[in-house]
């Protein structure tokens, strides 16, 4: 199965992306084909360098759980508006852009947005 799973939301405030995250990471261990694709405010969850205080969820740590299974991908106009540049972004995550999300909408049996 292949699973698309969109994410609007800001890293840090509310937990959309944190549990978007956990559910990319619950259906690649259940062997799904997942593809997460940040947008909006969500592209900051995958800069490198994020420090947060012990016990605290990490998504630059989620995420690269999420891409050594499957694919994360990131809105490359939502970078550019938040001025952060792909030597900025976590290994394995991939500026994008909206005809791949298309691309990646059609291909998917199933979509999910948070």
């Amino acid at each position: 199965m292949k699973t698309l799973i969109i994410i609007n939301d800001p890293p840090y405030g509310t937990e959309r992306l944190y549990n978007g995250l956990r559910l990319a990471h619950a259906m690649s261990k259940r062997g799904s084909e997942t593809t997460v694709f940040l947008m909006g405010d969500a592209v900051s969850g995958a800069k490198s360098g994020q420090k947060t205080p012990d016990g605290f969820y990490n998504t630059e740590r989620m995420i690269k759980r999420v891409t050594s299974k499957g694919q994360v991908l990131l809105c490359g106009t939502c970078m550019d508006a938040r001025g952060i540049t792909e030597e900025e972004v976590v290994d394995g995550a991939q500026r994008s852009t909206m005809d791949a999300l298309a691309e990646a909408t059609e291909a998917a049996d199933k979509v999910l947005v948070f």
